[in-house]
């Protein structure tokens, strides 16, 4: 029996047969994988020559590199690949770069609790430093459509909070103080481009594009 929280739309053996091994290259990629749906885009022909017009997927409960998505959906560009139809655990291989867009949701629980271990830590430290000026961070907090980060302060029971407002900005994601002239832009990595970041129901959405790099 195959997979219950993978599932796939693509139709004919062959298309089925890649769309498997797509599901594992996903998973290898990922620390974990909860519900995946895979749509392929292509023909048969295509495929004969080891070319794919793109794959839409669809993925929840997902940790990548320690960051925990709650929801992904992404589509990504014409692919170059290589069939391995006599080795069924490694059955695709990726050749080439390929563009990926689409959106990402993190919960402001998952956020919070990331922030706080490794290997995330440092930037959890680092937006407390930025943006209240003392480390580490103690929390965070997603209330509408504002950021509420906490650090500890000595001597004092209450922590100190801040609270700020998020967009996009020059393909990063950019942290304002809701009341005053402060703000920071988060480290990114080059090969991403934020395009939109909203605040909503307790979820942190990011909308962007990347290269990826088999």
């Amino acid at each position: 029996m195959g997979d219950p929280s993978s599932t796939t739309t693509s139709t004919g053996p062959l298309l089925q047969l890649l769309a498997n091994g797509l599901k594992i290259w996903v998973r290898r990629q990922c620390d974990a994988v909860g519900e995946l749906k895979l749509e392929l885009h292509g023909s048969a022909l295509e495929l004969f020559r080891g070319r794919l017009s793109g794959v839409s997927l669809m993925a929840k409960e997902v940790i990548f590199q320690g960051l925990p998505l709650h929801y992904a959906e992404l589509k990504s560009g014409p692919l170059r690949l290589n069939m391995n139809l006599g080795k069924s655990a490694q059955a695709v291989t990726l050749e080439q770069s390929f563009d990926l867009q689409g959106t990402v949701s993190i919960t402001d629980k998952d956020l919070n609790q990331v922030l706080l271990s490794d290997p995330w830590r440092w930037l959890g430290d680092w937006l407390a430093e930025e943006l209240i000026g003392i480390t580490p961070l103690g929390g965070l907090q997603i209330n509408n459509d504002t950021l509420e980060l906490q650090a500890p302060v000595i001597g004092q029971q209450e922590p100190a909070r801040r609270r700020f407002l998020i967009r996009a900005d020059q393909g990063t994601v950019l942290i304002r103080h809701q009341d005053v002239d402060l703000e920071a832009s988060l480290p990114m990595d080059p090969a991403i481009h934020i395009e939109e970041a909203v605040l909503n129901g307790g979820q942190l959405h990011l909308k962007g594009r990347a290269s990826v790099t088999p």
